[in-house]
């Protein structure tokens, strides 16, 4: 226990000396020299440097984790596209690349090269975001959105070939992973990120774990009956659903209405005036509602191209609106890492299952 937390501190804090590692463990000075030395034999920290501090004698050692001790790779997987990065143990990125579609060998391929790119002979972990849902436990991504095929088979292909830990994830759970560690969300334990993109999706973070439901459609807001569509959804069509009114195309069509044919982000911007954002807030308050009747999360995070480009001043709009609508307090905020959102969760995602391996070993 005492390994595992000095490894968590050089984690969150960076490099540390061994006096501040007795300071931040309560360990005893014998203590903590033992466990350096345990450390260090089990090739988890090095001495990465020193102190720097003027005082009798030699400068303290920094002690920091051994970051080429397993190297990591992060996919974001989109129904058009992949992008791919390898990282080292600290989770930083060493090369990335977009992946080829709907050619799934070559696009391992690819990722074979990049991990080389890196410096790696091997991946330890792999985390792949893609949308849809994924089932818990399994890790299966089910054809439950019209996916390409080559999505299923370019998660099997890299199961297949790599020799490594390969876990799948739902592309909205990761991007309220990364809002949650370093973005719009980083004080908060509860909150809902809405993603705003191509599609519409949600993440539920409730007392500080992410909630995926008992098939992993936690989140599928895009199905969510509202008005003003015209229509119903179906089990595998989220047309005439929550997806309709603010999707990416039933945003341009909105835009459009008011004027306006430029790109859908400077539409979401300020660009097509204010009363088309009042209008989007509109819409984007009915799925806000919903969640705060349901869940209370407090919060309601506004994420994806979309959200982030909408900024302050879109999530003041729906958070008027929202008073309107439901008595539950909620705050809206705009999230900080729009599109990047995913790959930075993957690859945070990726550090935390290697670690929670290797220092635990």
């Amino acid at each position: 226990m005492n390994d595992r937390l000095a490894l968590e501190l050089l984690q969150e804090e960076g490099p540390l000396t061994a006096p501040q590692l007795k300071e931040l463990t309560g360990l005893s000075r014998p203590s903590v020299a033992d466990l350096v030395e345990r450390l260090t034999g089990a090739g988890l920290i090095e001495v990465v440097g020193e102190s720097g501090e003027q005082r009798r004698g030699p400068n303290a050692k920094l002690y920091g984790i051994v970051a080429r001790r397993a190297y990591l790779a992060a996919l974001d997987v989109r129904t058009d596209s992949a992008t791919a990065v390898v990282a080292d143990l600290l989770g930083r990125p060493l090369a990335q690349a977009a992946l080829p579609v709907d050619a799934v060998e070559e696009a391992v391929d690819r990722l074979e090269e990049l991990v080389r790119e890196a410096g790696a002979d091997r991946l330890h972990t792999v985390v792949i975001g893609a949308p849809g849902l994924v089932a818990p436990g399994t890790g299966e991504l089910r054809d439950t959105a019209g996916l390409p095929a080559w999505h299923r088979d370019l998660v099997a292909a890299v199961q297949r070939r790599l020799p490594a830990v390969v876990v799948v994830e739902n592309e909205t759970n990761l991007a309220a992973l990364a809002e949650q560690r370093v973005g719009a969300a980083r004080d908060l334990d509860s909150f809902v990120l809405l993603w705003l993109g191509d599609g519409v999706g949600a993440a539920v973070v409730l007392d500080g774990r992410l909630r995926r439901g008992a098939s992993g459609g936690a989140g599928e807001i895009g199905f969510l009956p509202v008005p003003g569509t015209g229509g119903l959804p179906s089990a595998t069509n989220c047309d005439g659903g929550f997806h309709e009114l603010t999707g990416r195309a039933g945003v341009a069509a909105l835009a459009a209405a008011h004027g306006y044919r430029g790109p859908v982000e400077e539409a979401v911007a300020g660009a097509a005036g204010p009363a088309f954002l009042d209008a989007l807030a509109d819409r984007l308050a009915l799925g806000a509602a919903a969640v705060a009747a349901i869940l209370d999360p407090g919060c309601l995070v506004l994420g994806g191209e979309l959200g982030r480009a909408g900024g302050p001043d879109l999530a003041a709009r729906v958070a008027r609106r929202l008073t309107t609508l439901s008595p539950v307090p909620t705050e809206v905020r705009a999230g900080d890492l729009g599109d990047t959102a995913v790959l930075t969760g993957a690859r945070l995602a990726a550090r935390e299952s290697a670690q929670s391996v290797l220092f635990t070993a």
